[in-house]
């Protein structure tokens, strides 16, 4: 995030320079992007650190969520980018665009437009590798920023080559077309963290995991299956059923069982299971006081 916030500094002044040497409502549309993307990228860094802090009396839970917030801040302020690209764009369009100086307005933006290509792969890599929110959503604003800085390269490029000047302007709203559908992909992601939306790949994993231990008589069976993510912590609760002539070291062990493949699930990231032990003759009385959810609606039931 440190390295992503000085290029986002480099990123806003040679973008500025480009637009003054040139004056084109591409080139600018870019520049306000990146004023964006500047402190998005700080709040960002902020949330990445708070993130990290260990849980306390006040967030037992710990304070991950806070990603989810960022990602949504930053969606929000990609969006506000792209309304004021667009209106700078439609009043050049009618009032008549004016550039020059174009071959270097095209020099820098393409060696910006290089920079951020290594840093938003780098990114979104570092980000998939932790399961941070924080670092995937900064790479792919970094990475639409790039394909922003591609789409003016191409745009002025005609310019320059036809001397058609009203695309640039209209290249412009292409543009901010584009940052609206990132900022909306961005919220999008956003509210889902927030409402604890299952992962439905997540669920049928752990169901044909729980439905192999009832097989393997492990388990007698499940229910009352739940689980949520925030950034790289799994967070899963279940009913497992034993027999009743188990004791409750038996179940206990087997329980453990279970949980060490739940943990091989998901290598890479933190899983906390919390599980509740039953007799087998004990689910449907059970069942019938706790309705479960169902697995098609909210992918987080199941009951064998």
């Amino acid at each position: 995030m440190v390295a992503s916030l000085l290029v986002s500094f480099l990123m806003l002044g040679g973008k500025l320079s480009a637009y003054f040497i040139t004056g084109s409502a591409a080139i600018f549309s870019d520049a306000i992007e990146s004023v964006i993307h500047l402190a998005a990228t700080g709040f960002a860094g902020y949330s990445l650190w708070y993130s990290a802090q260990p849980a306390d009396e006040q967030h037992p839970y710990g304070h991950g969520k806070i990603a989810y917030f960022s990602s949504g801040f930053e969606g929000g302020l990609i969006m506000i980018a792209a309304f004021t690209i667009l209106y700078a764009a439609i009043e050049d369009l009618i009032r008549g665009p004016e550039v020059h100086s174009l071959s270097i307005g095209l020099l820098i933006t393409a060696g910006l437009a290089v920079i951020n290509l290594g840093l938003g792969l780098w990114l979104v890599q570092t980000g998939k590798k932790h399961n941070s929110i924080v670092l995937i959503a900064n790479g792919h604003h970094v990475l639409t920023d790039m394909w922003t800085s591609v789409g003016v390269l191409f745009g002025l490029a005609l310019v320059w080559l036809t001397d058609l000047v009203w695309l640039d302007p209209v290249l412009a709203i292409i543009v901010a077309l584009n940052i609206l559908w990132t900022a909306g992909s961005l919220l999008r992601r956003s509210i889902d963290g927030l409402m604890e939306a299952a992962d439905p790949e997540e669920t049928a994993r752990i169901v044909t995991l729980l439905e192999n231990a009832v097989k393997d008589e492990v388990i007698c069976g499940f229910h009352q299956l739940r689980h949520r993510r925030v950034n790289d912590q799994v967070w899963i609760e279940y009913h497992l059923l034993f027999p009743e002539d188990d004791s409750i070291q038996i179940a206990h062990d087997k329980s453990h069982n279970v949980e060490d493949t739940i943990h091989a699930l998901f290598p890479s990231d933190t899983v906390i299971v919390t599980a509740h032990l039953e007799p087998e003759e004990h689910a449907e009385a059970h069942t019938d006081r706790h309705p479960e959810p169902s697995l098609d609606v909210l992918g987080t039931g199941a009951k064998q």
